[in-house]
């Protein structure tokens, strides 16, 4: 995901030098947990980057909850800037110096797992008596969990009300047959494109945004058994029905040098009609364009599909150190943040959607549209199979370089993806 996908750090501030400078000695020193004092009490380190992020001081009200419903507990918040905690946990990890209880993205998981640095989170689950039914997703390497997201944040379908309706399209595209149809609708009667699909591979993110998605709204996967499965019916459909797009010469110019930050720019300032993008981003197009009257609605799926719909997210996930001395307390931490109203509370407060699948977030003041792409949340399930993966951006490098050549012309989808499947198993 672009880096506001990988959390809201489009809000990231600086911090004061000497602040970053006690926080780094502070995470580092930890050992890989906190400590025990002389009554017994127990102080468990929790470092991430949301509080950087969530409104000043909101993320401590939370800690400060729970500390007084479990008064034996202390938490010591370790904020740091995305940026920087992306490199420190993995050093962390290697040293065995995490946190007890570490914010993580995704696509971090499967390396401090290889590195042993995370906790099975299934154990706990069991230990505990867990309901995990309640969460709407989790990371899992090898059948076990690792990570937990505890925010969710989506990736909808954009549509630009003017140019539909310039084009003749009364209502947002819901059938791949209706998308396409728009899109050629869009190219002929108004001065933009269709649609935009950004396949540049500096950072090659729009595999999983703009291609794996279609695959993913009509219920599809890319993985059996644990394995890469490029070559099912799926995903030669999906994949395909992205180059007929790219044939039909309705996609935005430069689709092989593109990057997400380009396809905002050219949505907010109306070249393209319709876009694939994360509802992170529904603030950053209404402040560069306020005129701008746009619209979300699910990925469209194949005719006839009528199973729930995947739909692309990124989270702010969180798991525990396997070499915490107090794994018992910050798995109850963790429980916590899990939980139905505290859930709703800290979704809100990051304008997501809660991990809690029975958690409602608090849309009083905010915009419309994210109470709409809730509804489409709770319709759906939200899908990325590149999480938890190894080397998950090389992998869609790999892909990314191989379907440019098809689009080229040079081989067919099929060709394509078999060579690709075998490129990814050398990574499993």
């Amino acid at each position: 995901m672009s880096n506001v996908a990988r959390g809201r750090r489009v809000k990231i501030a600086g911090v004061a030098l000497a602040t970053m400078t006690v926080l780094l000695a502070t995470a580092c020193s930890s050992g890989g947990g906190g400590s025990t004092s002389a009554d017994g009490k127990v102080s468990i380190d929790f470092s991430q980057w949301w509080g950087s992020e969530l409104p000043d001081g909101d993320l401590q009200k939370i800690v400060t909850s729970f500390e007084a419903a479990n008064p034996n507990i202390t938490v010591n918040l370790l904020t740091q800037p995305y940026s920087t905690l992306q490199d420190q946990t993995t050093t962390a990890g290697v040293s065995g110096t995490l946190a007890d209880v570490v914010g993580l993205d995704g696509a971090w998981v499967n390396n401090l797992v290889k590195q042993g640095a995370l906790d099975n989170l299934s154990t706990e689950m069991t230990s505990t008596n867990y309901d995990a039914s309640q969460l709407s997703s989790q990371v899992q390497i090898k059948g076990s969990t690792y990570m937990i997201p505890v925010v969710n944040f989506v990736y909808p379908l954009f549509t630009n009300d003017a140019l539909l309706a310039q084009a003749g399209v009364t209502t947002p595209p819901a059938t791949r047959d209706e998308f396409l149809a728009a899109a050629k609708a869009i190219t002929a009667k108004t001065s933009a494109k269709g649609w935009i699909l950004p396949l540049g591979t500096t950072n090659p993110n729009g595999v999983q945004n703009d291609v794996m998605s279609w695959l993913w709204a009509s219920g599809g996967s890319m993985m059996k058994d644990g394995q890469p499965d490029l070559t099912n019916d799926g995903v030669s459909s999906a994949v395909n029905y992205v180059k007929s797009l790219y044939d039909a010469k309705v996609v935005a110019d430069g689709t092989f040098t593109l990057q997400e930050p380009d396809k905002v720019t050219q949505f907010t300032n109306g070249q393209v009609g319709m876009m694939v993008d994360s509802l992170a981003h529904i603030t950053t197009i209404q402040k560069a364009n306020p005129n701008l009257k746009f619209s979300i609605s699910a990925i469209p799926a194949t005719d006839g599909y009528t199973g729930k719909r995947g739909i692309p997210y990124a989270s702010w996930g969180i798991g525990v150190s396997d070499k915490s001395a107090h794994k018992a307390e910050a798995w109850k931490f963790v429980q916590y943040l899990m939980s139905k109203e505290v859930n709703a509370n800290v979704s809100s407060l990051a304008h997501g959607f809660p991990g809690n699948s029975t958690a409602t977030p608090d849309f009083t003041g905010s915009d419309p549209l994210y109470e709409q792409a809730f509804k489409i949340y709770q319709a759906g399930y939200p899908a990325n199979e590149f999480v938890g993966l190894p080397t998950s951006d090389q992998l869609m490098r790999d892909f990314d370089t191989a379907f440019q050549k098809t689009l080229n012309g040079d081989g067919s989808v099929s060709d394509m993806l078999s060579a690709t499947q075998a490129s990814w198993k050398k990574a499993f």
